[in-house]
């Protein structure tokens, strides 16, 4: 079922990059309808998934993929549609499909385990992933400053300039998609916290549980990813590192979530495979 949501994300990405080449309306307002319905597709795959399961798909690695590519979707649209700006979208799908592949060249949703049930799960996992959306969009935008300040710079306003928004307006865009994700992230990581010390009262004898520590690569990269946007939020402006600067900051984190939430998560944690 993941194919049909890859399908549209793909069909999307070609719309929205004839539409950042040629500015035509009428494309713009394609690649949105294509972009909602491949989001329609994504929600009705995750019901269907759900349904089958009895909990959203987010306790595996595959499926938590397919759900932060569902989120990630879903933040965008309401950006887009909240400003009427569609030049971020050429930068997003791309990500979008590349992820959703993951999911759609190899279904299936895990079921969960007992150690895994439970309300304080849910908001741990749940706001990781939403937080993981945020800090894409604040790359994204980090990404979109970077081309137009170099074009700015280099005194040659061209191609950048006459498509993306100001250099102001994409600073603050950065700025609250960060804010956002560090709020989500920081609740995933105390509820996290929380969880895992009543996993470990009620579960301890196992092994995903008992190794729930600061050795855990997950856990180590998840708290090294709040040290750096907490750094970008609370002392990098201070120290003078606005602008370009914490726009490289911005990658350099959402590197760290996509190393966390990809390799680390098929290759290395034997803790948990969420």
């Amino acid at each position: 079922m993941n194919l049909v949501p890859l399908v549209l994300y793909a069909v999307a990405l070609v719309a929205y990059v004839w539409h950042f080449a040629q500015r035509n309306p009428v494309v713009g307002r394609s690649a949105t309808t294509l972009l909602v319905a491949a989001a329609l597709s994504h929600t009705f795959v995750i019901g269907m998934q759900t349904m089958d399961v009895g909990h959203v798909p987010m306790t595996g690695a595959t499926s938590a993929i397919s759900t932060f590519v569902w989120l990630l979707a879903l933040s965008y649209l309401y950006v887009e549609m909240t400003t009427d700006e569609r030049a971020m979208g050429v930068f997003i799908l791309p990500l979008l499909v590349v992820l959703q592949a993951i999911p759609a060249l190899n279904p299936g949703v895990e079921r969960r385990a007992e150690v895994l049930q439970g309300p304080l799960f849910g908001i741990h996992v749940s706001s990781l992933l939403f937080a993981y959306a945020s800090f894409a969009l604040a790359f994204v935008v980090g990404i979109t400053y970077v081309l137009l300040f170099k074009e700015i710079k280099a005194k040659h306003l061209g191609f950048f300039y006459a498509r993306l928004p100001s250099l102001q307006v994409l600073d603050r865009m950065n700025q609250g998609a960060i804010v956002i994700g560090w709020i989500f992230l920081t609740i995933g990581i105390i509820v996290g916290g929380i969880w895992a010390a009543q996993a470990r009262g009620g579960y301890s004898g196992d092994p995903r549980v008992q190794a729930m520590a600061l050795q855990d690569p997950k856990i180590f990269v998840a708290l090294l990813c709040w040290l750096v946007y907490s750094f970008e939020l609370f002392a990098a402006r201070r120290i003078g590192w606005g602008g370009r600067r914490a726009a490289y900051l911005s990658t350099v984190g959402f590197l760290i979530v996509l190393f966390n939430f990809i390799p680390i998560s098929y290759f290395f944690s034997k803790s948990h495979n969420f």
